[in-house]
């Protein structure tokens, strides 16, 4: 059958390291790729690509972003907003002022702002950790924000703060239109995210996982304490200032600071306790969650005979409670997440039909 698994062993350290272990996710892998790239640009609508698409790929990488910090590395963290907030206002002003600089090279600079930033915030790491790391970060979050409202300069002049896109050209190309920022969106998520799983496979991903799971044991291993922190802050901050850049140039086209508050860390936070620690399915599973539910909220609500059940103005405090909710039922019942229920269904499937 088509998710038998028997037979395909590894049989060296090489190809125990493959990106893709099973000829069947090497099949869906490329089946998908061939439906985002191809399938929903030809069929999908404006609509599909402004509302839920764009955000919902720009959500999963910033759930990479602080997955790869806490889920992998077991650094917890409140701050992922206020570097999304870096790697936006860093990327518009590396366009506004270095005219020439191509647009992927800008949005790589706002990333590799961020990473600093973050590595600034993250050093208290080397002696605080758990919920005490969490004051370092949220101090991150209102000394940007605060930073970016307080000085015009970082949006050029702008008393409010408020930012717009530059023209989205790369290449001759451009990618103002709905489908042109949903395959950049795409492209550059895609990317990263096959670097993420390569990265959390290599010798640092498993420093990552030995700090999260004993720091004292991994240190006396040899494992460099600070350095492998300081590198999840690092690569955390990368991916979050990219998916900060994303979300105001291909998703909204203008954003202030106050668009990257501490709301937007909580969010991201769900993401990845709704969809799976320390998992890379995770992020997206709970990216289409956030995304999803409010959509599917409102269609229920409009569904119902001129809405005499649920007053519309109450769909914002009920999906904030279904939020909580799911989030505790989480914790307790299943804190590895939607990634885990995934994994289970699979683990069924391979033994299917000799036992249920």
């Amino acid at each position: 059958m088509l998710f038998t698994e028997a037979g395909q062993l590894a049989t060296s350290y090489k190809a125990e390291q493959k990106l893709f272990r099973l000829r069947q996710d090497y099949v869906a892998f490329g089946i998908l790729l061939f439906l985002a790239f191809v399938a929903l640009p030809y069929w999908g609508s404006d609509y599909w690509f402004n509302a839920i698409l764009i955000p919902f790929l720009v959500l999963s990488l910033a759930g990479l972003g602080l997955n790869l910090l806490t889920g992998y590395a077991g650094q917890l963290s409140l701050g992922s907003a206020a570097f999304m907030a870096v790697g936006a206002f860093a990327t518009y002003n590396l366009e506004l002022r270095i005219p020439d600089l191509p647009l992927l090279f800008s949005i790589l600079g706002g990333g590799l702002f961020a990473a600093a930033s973050s590595v600034i915030f993250g050093l208290p790491s080397a002696r605080i950790k758990g919920f005490y790391l969490i004051v370092s970060t949220l101090a991150a979050q209102f000394f940007i924000q605060w930073l970016f409202t307080k000085f015009s300069w970082f949006s050029n002049g702008s008393t409010s703060g408020v930012i717009t896109a530059p023209p989205l050209v790369m290449a001759g190309y451009d990618f103002s239109t709905p489908v042109g920022r949903y395959l950049l969106t795409l492209s550059i998520v895609a990317s990263l995210f096959l670097i993420a799983r390569n990265l959390v496979r290599s010798e640092l991903g498993r420093h990552w996982m030995a700090v999260r799971d004993r720091d004292t044991a991994a240190a006396v291993m040899g494992i460099p304490i600070l350095k492998t922190k300081l590198l999840a802050f690092g690569m955390s901050g990368f991916i979050l200032g990219i998916a900060g850049a994303l979300w105001a140039f291909t998703y909204l086209g203008t954003v202030e600071p106050h668009g990257f508050d501490l709301t937007r860390s909580f969010q991201i936070l769900f993401i990845i306790i709704i969809g799976g620690m320390g998992s890379l399915l995770g992020n997206f599973l709970g990216a289409a969650f956030i995304v999803l539910l409010p959509i599917l909220l409102s269609q229920l609500i409009g569904l119902l005979p001129a809405n005499h059940w649920v007053d519309i103005g109450q769909l914002e405090n009920a999906q904030k409670i279904i939020f909580g909710g799911l989030i505790i039922f989480f914790l307790i019942k299943e804190p590895d997440g939607l990634a885990r229920l995934w994994q289970r269904c699979r683990e069924r499937a391979r033994i299917w039909p000799l036992r249920y």
